[in-house]
Formats: C-alpha cells, sequence, structure tokens
C-alpha cells in the first residue's frame, strides 16, 4: 500500500529570491576586498538577512551558513531542523548534522571539501550563537585553518537597504506612529503598564505586524529603571512616562522612543528639553560621507553645552534592519570610524538621566539620503502633556 503525503504548506521567504541573491553577491565581493576564502555566518539576524530563515532552531547548537567565492552558500544545520531550513530560506545545499557532537567534525568536512581547511576563514567571533569552544571545535578539525574576525563583515552591507527593504521599514513606522500614539492617549490616572502595553500590541496587530521584543514603557518611579518592560504598576498625576518599542514583520524591527507627563512633573520636563536639543543636533549632523563618531559628538557637544555631562551614559545611535540592534553593527559612538552611506537607517534614543535618577528622552528612526537625514516617524518626538 503506497502512502502519499500532502504537501508542507510552505511560507516561503519574505523578500523574492533575487534580493538574497543581491544581498550573497554584496557579500562575497566583501569577503574577497578583504582577503578572506570563505566566511562563516552564524548571527541569527545574519542568517535570516542572507537566507531567509531566522536561524531560531540554532538554540541549541550553531547553525552555519558557508560562503565561498564560485561556491553555492551551504548551510549546516541540525537534521531535525532541515524540512524548517527548506521551507523558510532559499538556501538549496543543506548538510545535516544529528548530534551537537557532530556538528564540528560536519562543519569541517564542508571546509575541507571546499579547500578552505588551510585557508582565512572569517567567523563572526564578537555576535551572538557562536561560543569560543565552537570555533575551537571546529579548529580541532582543522588545525591549519586560519580563523578571521568577520563579526563587522555582513552587517557591513546589511547597513545599507534595498528599496524592498525601505518599503518595509516605512510600512513599520506606520505602525510604530500609531503604536505612539494609542501610548499617549491610553495615559489617564490609574492606567497600568501593562495595559497601555496590551493596548499598544494590539494595534500594532490590526497594522499587520507584531509589538517587537523588548519594549520598555514605564511610569513614574520605574521610569528610573533602563530598558524597564511593563509592569502592573499604575501612572499617577504627577508622574512621568517613557515607551521605546516598535513594529516587528520578517524580522525588521522599526521603533522610537517618545515620553510623556501625566500633568506637570519639572524635573524630566527640563531634561527632556535638553534630549530634544541634543537629538537634533545629531539629525543634522548626518550626511553621506561623515563619520559615526562625528554625528556623536554633536550629540555630547549639546549635552556639554547643558553643564551636565554625566546624564548621558551611552551611545547616540545605531544602524537597524533585522532584529532591534545586533552586536557588530555600525554604532554611532566615540572614535567610531564607520563612514554613513545613502540608505542606512540609524536609530538615535537620546535617553538622559536625571539627578535623581530618572530616565527620560526622545528618538529618531532616519533614512540616511543623498543630502542629509529623512525623519521617518510622523509622531513628533516633543514631550506630550496628557
Amino acid at each position: 500500500m503506497t502512502t502519499t503525503l500532502s504537501p508542507i504548506p510552505l511560507t516561503g521567504t519574505p523578500f523574492p529570491k533575487t534580493e538574497y541573491e543581491r544581498r550573497q553577491k554584496k557579500v562575497v565581493e566583501t569577503m574577497e576586498r578583504t582577503g578572506l576564502d570563505a566566511l562563516v555566518v552564524t548571527d541569527h539576524a545574519h542568517l535570516q538577512y542572507l537566507s531567509g530563515y531566522n536561524g531560531r532552531g540554532g538554540y541549541f547548537a550553531p547553525f552555519l551558513l558557508i560562503f565561498v567565492p564560485g561556491k553555492q552558500p551551504t548551510y549546516v544545520v541540525r537534521e531535525y531542523e532541515v524540512a524548517s531550513v527548506r521551507a523558510e530560506s532559499c538556501i538549496e545545499e543543506i548538510i545535516p548534522y544529528t548530534q551537537q557532537n557532530e556538528f564540528p567534525k560536519v562543519s569541517a568536512d564542508v571546509l575541507r571539501k571546499y579547500g578552505v581547511h588551510c585557508k582565512r576563514v572569517g567567523f563572526e567571533l564578537c555576535c551572538w550563537h557562536v561560543a569560543p569552544a565552537d570555533v575551537g571545535a571546529i579548529q580541532a578539525q582543522l588545525p591549519d585553518l586560519k580563523v578571521i574576525d568577520a563579526t563587522r563583515l555582513v552587517a557591513s552591507v546589511a547597513a545599507v537597504k534595498s528599496d524592498l527593504e525601505l518599503a518595509l521599514v516605512r510600512k513599520l513606522m506606520v505602525m510604530t506612529d500609531a503604536a505612539v500614539r494609542t501610548f499617549q492617549t491610553s495615559l489617564r490616572a490609574g492606567a497600568t503598564e501593562t495595559e497601555v502595553a496590551a493596548a499598544i500590541g494590539d494595534e500594532i496587530e490590526k497594522g499587520g505586524g507584531a509589538l517587537a521584543r523588548g519594549l520598555t514603557l514605564v511610569f513614574g518611579e520605574r521610569t528610573r529603571l533602563p530598558h524597564g518592560s511593563p509592569a502592573d504598576f499604575p501612572i499617577r498625576d504627577g508622574e512621568p512616562a517613557m515607551f521605546e518599542g516598535g513594529a516587528m514583520k520578517d524580522g525588521y524591527a522599526i521603533g522610537v522612543v517618545r515620553s510623556a507627563v501625566l500633568g506637570r512633573h519639572p524635573e524630566t520636563e527640563a531634561l527632556h528639553d535638553v534630549s530634544v536639543e541634543a537629538l537634533e543636533a545629531a539629525i543634522a549632523a548626518i550626511k553621506p560621507g561623515i563619520t559615526a563618531h562625528e554625528v556623536d559628538a554633536a550629540t555630547r557637544k549639546v549635552i556639554e553645552k547643558s553643564g551636565r555631562q554625566h546624564i548621558f551614559r551611552h551611545r547616540t545611535g545605531y544602524q537597524t534592519g533585522i532584529n532591534w540592534s545586533e552586536r557588530g553593527s555600525l554604532s554611532l559612538e566615540p572614535d567610531a570610524k564607520d563612514v554613513l552611506q545613502a540608505g542606512m537607517t540609524l536609530h538615535m534614543p537620546i535617553i538622559l538621566f536625571s539627578e535623581n535618577g530618572y530616565l527620560i528622552g526622545a528618538s529618531e528612526h532616519v533614512l540616511v539620503t543623498d543630502s542629509g537625514a529623512e525623519i521617518l516617524s510622523q509622531t513628533p518626538h516633543t514631550l506630550h502633556y496628557a
């Protein structure tokens, strides 16, 4: 008796295969310019950027996406996940391993097959999802392998968005603006952070997205918590509130920081004025050819002028795209030498600390254009009074 299996409903990739081929081609060109013979990609955001598959099956042991010039990209994945990788990625060459202890040998065999076992191979050494022990295990199989830190390579390619990516980014910002308006209109005495967060999530879902992971939503005394998650805590008259979040779809996340006061709160109101001035200075500094540290310096000049340097305790911003923020991505911070290019998207959260520890601020998500910066949000970054 023959059993006929029904086909698996396939979700496919978020973008056409030609878009992934464009990205892969750029990565290989960058590899060749930097003298790499192969590249091993392990960061889940980079896996999704280059293949469509989000890498979630690699929580237990690494998934490797291997690039060698002149060869098809090769995925080394857990055998348990092969069907999902085929369904959700554009990669045709998939090599499975079954148990965690098989991963080093299977990975080494692929590198040996492509003749790069004794050459310069880039690894994302400062990204998530690969441990020193993982790289060491492969090196133990290939003692002549020359491991090169290629943490920044994929991020440098992904920093400049295609028209397809920018279309998605703009849709996400429409959803994020709706979330901001919900945050503002939901503020009333007694409303809790969890209630407002739920309303924000519902509004984003109406637009076809999902609430981005890592929502910050804090009221009153809880605005002293960096990256504070919503809790069953109400806002009262005379208290501040801060929101940092946004919409997510197909792995892309776009968000903003917006602050509000229920009634009046002079301490945070004055601080917010400094935040807005610093943010606008950073936006004004942005243009192609300027370095990341020059944008950061524009922010710090405003902070220094306020006479309260200790209120700013982080970087000016970072590149965005797949996921909210990734290690190894372009960062607007002191001494950063990355040069801005048209097509980059940047998030700049200027969140400041008051003398009593309150955090308040504003941000913008901008697109670097040929002439400067385009602010993507349609909600003003001024302080909202509820």
